[in-house]
């Protein structure tokens, strides 16, 4: 598996797996309610997906094994993570762990100290366990039943 960045030709394949993970791995979420999907879907298209690999103010990552995309990052420069999403079929195999290191060591190549996001409820644990703590008020997006604000100090040489 390689983490690399992704390109516009990836958006379909990357769409795809953003899209699967929102559906059936954050059901804690959006609780199967099509109003919730809608929304939080609404910019999860291969058009919008290709262009968050512009490089322009931002990064788009995906993980990559056999030619198939498994997983997809993004961040904001120099330091939010916008996107972690891992395809269904390839979850509890180390993917998002090791996408949230490469965002961070990305963010700290350029100049942040800190790395904040907005963690899904499903997600929040996953955080939590590397390092990220709570930094607000969680709020619901897209309707959904919370949303985290976090941040970790990335560690400088």
């Amino acid at each position: 598996m390689i983490i690399r960045d992704a390109t516009p030709d990836d958006a379909a394949a990357a769409c795809a797996v953003l899209r699967a993970s929102i559906i059936e791995l954050c059901e804690a979420d959006h609780r199967g309610n099509p109003e919730i999907l809608g929304r939080w879907l609404a910019n999860k298209t291969p058009e919008i997906v290709a262009g968050w690999a512009d490089g322009q103010g931002r990064s788009l990552l995906v993980a990559v094994e056999e030619e198939t995309i498994l997983a997809v990052g993004g961040l904001a420069h120099p330091n939010e993570i916008t996107v972690n999403y891992v395809s269904p079929q390839a979850r509890f195999r180390g993917l998002s762990s090791a996408m949230v290191a490469v965002l961070e060591q990305r963010a700290a190549g350029l100049g942040a100290r800190e790395i904040e996001l907005l963690s899904t409820e499903t997600a929040h644990r996953f955080y939590l366990a590397r390092g990220y703590v709570d930094v607000g008020t969680p709020a619901g997006k897209f309707g959904a039943a919370a949303s985290y604000p976090m941040r970790k100090t990335l560690l400088t040489r």
